[in-house]
């Protein structure tokens, strides 16, 4: 069954989305709902919807010219396994207002389905540094 995609932001539903990441999602489980609105607001967002109801989530960080950061990619667990997930994630680089963009994202368990999309581990990552967070930094 195909997914019916949208960027509109209205469409979204932000209680099962914050339900999702915070209960679910390994990455960040716990998040405040706030915060899931404030990342919602100020990121390009796409949702996945099955006979009216949304059962994806993808969130793209980006400056529209050249960088791209794939963000809190998400299928509700009871609908998994059908397809979702590669379609989303289809939709997401097949926009065309992300053309031109270097894309980046962070994983601990879909590589398989990330490198069917061009993913792949940085060349150089020795090149590349991170700075946690603010309240995470090391004192």
């Amino acid at each position: 069954m195909l997914m019916r995609i949208s960027t509109d932001r209205g469409e979204l539903d932000v209680a099962m989305i914050h339900r999702y990441l915070s209960e679910q999602a390994y990455w960040k489980r716990g998040v405040a709902l706030e915060t899931v609105r404030k990342g919602i607001e100020n990121s390009l967002c796409f949702g996945g919807y099955v006979d009216g109801q949304q059962v994806a989530f993808a969130r793209v960080v980006t400056d529209y010219t050249d960088f791209a950061y794939l963000r809190d990619v998400f299928v509700l667990p009871a609908c998994q396994g059908r397809g979702y997930g590669k379609q989303l994630v289809a939709a997401v680089l097949g926009d065309e207002r992300l053309r031109d963009v270097v894309w980046m994202l962070g994983t601990d368990d879909a590589h398989g389905l990330y490198a069917g999309f061009g993913f792949a581990p940085l060349e150089q990552p020795q090149k590349y540094m991170r700075r946690p967070a603010r309240g995470k930094l090391s004192k």
